[in-house]
């Protein structure tokens, strides 16, 4: 299958079946950690997918856990060397945020809340690019031209035909009206947000000014669902100098109520397209607007050289 590919998914799938083990042998995260002489964060994180397992870890927690059979063993250590393979992603060179990809790369859903920006798997390539360079001026250029290249292949994962991935963003307004590169790049990412949302597999919903106060005013949150995980998922908080990632039940299932209320304080979807239809010409008037602008700038220019030029003082 194609989502036996991604290396996050062997991992937290191995990382699952290694919980229950743990589970049937009455042992706690901290037991573990104690037995072997490791951290008990590591012992979640190899559960929660979030770590690469190593052979000779699935070996000593099976035979800490009582598993004697010795095909189950090997059967798990083979997946434990197959979810150490790297992601097509570690090509496009150091990205702070390789752990979220690999879970975007596995899920079924996301849900998200932005706050400022369009979310990078909605983006235009002139949007995506602008952004990158306002954001991190000091990327050379090799490197803002890498990140473009992998937040562009991303996006194949929101429209595979043979694995429909589900996403539903929740954009403020502030969104729609803050302008990314130029009013032209804006109106074309309004209009490319428009057919998106046409998709039976994609929502984009605009959370208006004038809702109020609501749930997100923290700030950007992602939910990612995974087939394999029914009622689990994690919740992705992005952080200028850290990434946080939530995957308590409780913790999960708090964001869950959170975008519930975003969804339904936001424009129904037929309000939705013309919102968006009415943002975008407002920055196509903008562009007009600042073209005549220019014109009569390049006019006064050329006027005021002529007013200096000897010729036109009599001389």
């Amino acid at each position: 299958m194609a989502g036996n590919e991604n290396p996050t998914v062997r991992r937290r799938r191995l990382g699952a079946e290694l919980r229950r083990l743990r589970l049937a042998s009455g042992l706690t995260r901290t037991q573990v950690a104690g037995h072997l002489l490791i951290s008990q964060p590591k012992i979640s994180h190899l559960e929660n997918g979030r770590r690469v397992i190593k052979p000779r870890d699935v070996r000593d927690l099976c035979g800490l856990y009582g598993v004697t059979d010795p095909q189950v063993v090997e059967a798990l250590m083979r997946q434990a060397g197959e979810s150490g393979r790297q992601g097509w992603w570690v090509a496009y060179g150091e990205v702070p945020y390789v752990v979220y990809i690999g879970l975007e790369m596995g899920a079924s859903s996301l849900h998200s809340y932005e706050p400022l920006l369009v979310p990078g798997l909605l983006q235009t390539p002139a949007y995506a690019a602008a952004l990158i360079t306002q954001t991190i001026p000091w990327a050379t250029p090799e490197q803002r031209a890498a990140r473009l290249r992998l937040r562009l292949r991303r996006q194949h994962r929101a429209h595979h035909p043979a694995r429909p991935f589900r996403v539903w963003a929740v954009l403020d307004e502030s969104v729609l009206r803050r302008v990314v590169g130029s009013p032209d790049i804006m109106r074309e990412q309004l209009e490319h947000l428009n057919r998106l949302g046409g998709q039976p597999h994609i929502t984009v919903q605009v959370l208006p000014h004038y809702a109020g106060a609501h749930p997100g005013i923290s700030g950007q949150f992602s939910i990612l669902g995974f087939a394999d995980a029914p009622g689990k998922g994690t919740v992705y908080l992005e952080r200028f100098t850290g990434d946080l990632y939530l995957e308590k039940r409780s913790e999960v299932q708090h964001y869950g109520v959170m975008f519930e209320h975003l969804q339904a304080k936001a424009a129904n979807p037929d309000s939705n397209r013309e919102f968006i239809a009415q943002a975008a010409k407002t920055h196509a008037r903008t562009t007009g607007a600042g073209s005549r602008q220019h014109r009569r700038t390049v006019r006064s220019r050329t006027d005021a050289k002529i007013l200096r030029h000897p010729l036109h003082r009599g001389r």
